[in-house]
């Protein structure tokens, strides 16, 4: 996961769901410039805020999705961007802070290639203890920019597209033989906001895939930088869009190793509940136990494997 700040920004198969989508009530509880260089410089002009995007309700029970059973944890954790060898698990698990791991456990624009990433390989590393934070990394936001996860969302097909991504997503936590319950977090690169259509297919998108596996027995987990996704996100909630995902993992590198700050973006009436990962660092090389990895640090007081 890779997250880009605003300055960056600024630069730069499951059970067929036939419920139609609709524009309803909320039937829940609502969840709450640059200067330019030269010598006479002039303030850059605000930026209007997006437009807040379209209420839209999928079915999903909330009773359903409430009798799913549970799994969470609180402490460091951290996610690489290959599952790592047995022999460095060992050597961090004793010597490092972190309990949990971040691992890519589907889709087709992961980075790296996972030959370590087997349903053995998961058991060993949770006898050693460890915590699993299962990651699917599939379509991206349609405005995003040009680079290594080409394939994009369809903002006229996004809902359905979020439901087949939730399909896969399943297969790769079945594969790996997590349980029921267990969440697998949606990966949405960064993109540029300002973008209504592009905003609203993240949205859609998500609301599909957080549909899909709550069908299918699993937890919707999602993951982007709090100036993108997250933010759109929080939008989303604040108009009553459902279902939502029931964890967010997001990405400020802040450094500040808590889950209670939101950066501005996730508001305090939003995933409180035990619902939030807090990615606060990136691209950072440690080393435990005689063993060292690139990392991204996280803070988690949310949903894990089960």
């Amino acid at each position: 996961m890779r997250y880009l700040g605003p300055a960056a920004l600024t630069a730069a198969s499951l059970v067929l769901l036939l419920a139609t989508d609709r524009t309803v009530l909320d039937q829940g509880r609502p969840l709450a410039g640059t200067l330019s260089a030269g010598l006479a410089a002039a303030p850059a002009p605000a930026v209007a805020a997006p437009p807040p995007p379209r209420r839209r309700v999928l079915a999903d029970p909330r009773a359903r999705r409430e009798a799913l059973p549970r799994e969470v944890f609180t402490g460091a954790g951290f996610d690489a961007c290959a599952a790592p060898a047995l022999e460095t698990m060992r050597a961090w698990r004793t010597a490092s802070p972190y309990g949990a791991l971040g691992i890519y456990s589907s889709g087709d624009q992961r980075a790296c290639d996972q030959p370590r990433l087997t349903a053995a390989w998961v058991r060993e590393v949770r006898a050693m203890g460890w915590q699993l934070i299962p990651t699917h990394v599939g379509l991206q936001a349609p405005c995003r920019e040009p680079g290594g996860k080409p394939k994009r969302i369809d903002p006229a097909k996004a809902v359905q597209q979020g439901r087949d991504e939730a399909a896969l997503a399943v297969r790769g936590l079945t594969a790996l033989e997590l349980a029921v319950g267990s969440p697998v977090y949606l990966d949405i690169e960064s993109y540029p906001r300002g973008d209504a259509a592009c905003s609203q297919a993240v949205i859609d998108f998500t609301l599909g895939w957080t549909q899909a596996l709550h069908a299918a027995g699993f937890h919707s987990g999602f993951y982007s930088s709090t100036d993108s996704g997250i933010a759109d996100l929080a939008a989303a909630a604040r108009v009553g869009s459902y279902p939502l995902p029931d964890a967010v993992w997001y990405a400020r590198w802040d450094d500040r190793a808590t889950t209670v700050d939101g950066s501005g973006q996730l508001e305090p009436d939003l995933w409180t509940e035990r619902q939030r990962i807090h990615q606060h660092h990136g691209n950072v090389e440690e080393s435990y136990g005689g063993a060292t990895l690139t990392v991204d640090r996280d803070q988690l007081d949310a949903l894990v494997a089960r």
